[in-house]
Order: C-alpha cells, then sequence, then structure tokens
C-alpha cells in the first residue's frame, strides 16, 4: 500500500515512516498542508494519516477540501484532542477513524488495516483467486494444502492484483504503489518481484501475465 504521512513532529514522522516500511508499506512524508495538497494532487494513495496542529493551517482545514473535492482516500486523523466533541466534529468532517496521541504503533496498524478493509468492502481478512488464497495477515498464500511465505513487498504486490483481478498494471503505476519517492527504483525491481510470485504461483490457476507494452494482471488458467 502507499501512504501520506501528514505530520511536522520529525521524530514521531520517522519513527511511523520506518514502522510501516517495515511491512512493505511506501510512505511519502510532508511536514505541512502545502506539501500534503501537493502530493494529493500528483499521486494516488490508498490511505491518509493527517496531523491536525501543522505549522501552515489546521488539518481540519485539508480535510473538510479533501472531501469537498469528492476524495474517497480513507483519513485517519492523529490528534492530541481527547474531548469527545472534537472526535465527532473529526468524524462529521469525513474522517474515517482517529488516533489520540500518545498512541501504540499497534493500534494505529490495526486501526489502518480495519479502515482499508472497510474501504474496499471486505468483512474478512482474506482473498481468494482461482482457487488460490491470500491470508495478509500471516503473509502466506495457500493453495492445494501448499503453504508459501511471501515477503513484506511481495505481499503488498499480491494484494494488488488480488484486489483487482484482469486489471492492467504498468510497471510505473506498481512502482508508485510498492515504494516511497525518495526511493531510487528501477523497473527491473518489478520485475524481480513478479519473476518471484510467479514462482510461487506455479501448479496453480492464478497466473501473473504480461501485457506487452502495458504491464501484468492476474488472470485465471482454464
Amino acid at each position: 500500500m502507499r501512504f501520506l504521512l501528514v505530520e511536522d513532529n520529525a521524530q514521531l514522522a520517522r519513527a511511523v515512516c520506518e514502522r510501516f516500511a517495515l511491512d512493505g508499506h511506501a510512505v511519502d512524508h510532508a511536514t505541512g498542508l502545502n506539501d500534503a495538497s501537493a502530493f494529493v494532487d500528483t499521486t494516488d494513495y490508498n490511505l491518509i494519516l493527517l496531523d491536525i496542529m501543522l505549522p501552515d493551517g489546521d488539518g481540519r482545514d485539508f480535510l473538510a477540501r479533501h472531501r469537498l473535492a469528492k476524495n474517497k482516500t480513507p483519513v485517519i486523523v492523529l490528534t492530541a484532542r481527547s474531548q469527545v466533541s472534537d472526535r465527532i466534529t473529526l468524524l462529521d468532517l469525513g474522517a474515517d477513524d482517529y488516533v489520540t496521541k500518545p498512541f501504540d504503533f499497534a493500534e494505529l496498524e490495526a486501526r489502518c488495516r480495519a479502515v482499508l478493509r472497510r474501504q474496499v468492502g471486505a468483512a474478512q481478512n482474506r482473498l481468494e483467486f482461482a482457487g488460490v488464497i491470500l491470508d495478509p495477515q500471516e503473509a502466506t498464500l495457500i493453495a492445494n494444502d501448499n503453504i508459501q511465505n511471501l515477503r513484506n513487498r511481495e505481499l503488498r504486490l499480491v494484494e494488488i492484483f488480488f484486489a483487482a483481478p484482469a486489471q492492467i498494471f504498468s510497471k510505473n503505476h506498481l512502482i508508485d504503489r510498492l515504494f516511497s519517492l525518495s526511493e531510487d527504483v528501477s523497473e527491473n525491481a518489478i520485475e524481480v518481484y513478479v519473476g518471484r510470485l510467479r514462482k510461487k504461483l506455479a501448479g496453480t490457476r492464478a497466473e501473473i501475465e504480461t501485457v506487452r507494452s502495458l504491464g501484468y494482471r492476474l488472470v485465471a488458467r482454464p
């Protein structure tokens, strides 16, 4: 997944970015609302983590504009405000959830997973395609009683394909989803990850097909 973190506390931002990077997520970091707006205008995100008190304005204004523009990207607000009325205001403005500072990273990760599940309309963690079961919690692929363990970015790549079977993803799009803007990555990296996944899907009906000059898509063999 690709996240945008809007947070001016450098120490907290670094800790959050490092934590999600360990899970294979790509995280872009904006220190203020102007940078956040620039990121949102140029990049598609799966989730936005938004602080409220920022050097160049109030995160609630950003949230309101975000929803007014019909942007459906889920937003979790990171707030030091603990009053019930403050939390109600955030939800009414369009926040999908909130986490009160200081927070436990495990709670933040759990809330992110819950919001993302709601976003795709999934009531359960597991995804299935062509007889292959993806378990994101266990980071495994299961087919014919065979269990394949997935590394972090392998897991994120499988989630992308399983969430949209038959959709063609270009290499640049996959780079954008898997890596942050600060990482210097070539298209060869995507070829390596796709190659690894193909080996793990070998012997199943699920296949990552190359579409010449366009990219890759997940298809089911007859």
